[in-house]
């Protein structure tokens, strides 16, 4: 399995303000970051697989919302999480 607890924590530890805060937008991005880039690297190699492609695009969509809320928040934490995360080329 991928995404085990302890590969969770050190994604909240790293992008969160503590490994038990998982509720705050920055864990929750890198989160769904993380889980994108695991799912486009198997649509990649599976791609018939309609059912893996359509939660991909359900993630990113909830992926963009966390993310404009943010920017309309918070523009200076919106950019350093961006470039921190590697998102935009």
């Amino acid at each position: 399995m991928y995404l085990t607890p302890e590969v969770k924590k050190n994604i909240f530890k790293e992008y969160g303000q503590s490994e038990f805060d998982t509720g705050s937008i920055d864990g929750q991005v890198a989160l769904f970051t993380f889980r994108i880039r695991h799912l486009t690297e198997h649509v990649k190699s599976n791609k018939k697989d309609a059912v893996t492609e359509r939660s991909l695009v359900r993630l990113v969509g909830k992926r963009r919302k966390l993310l404009d809320y943010l920017k309309r928040k918070d523009i200076e934490k919106y950019r350093e999480l961006i470039k921190k995360l590697n998102i935009r080329k």
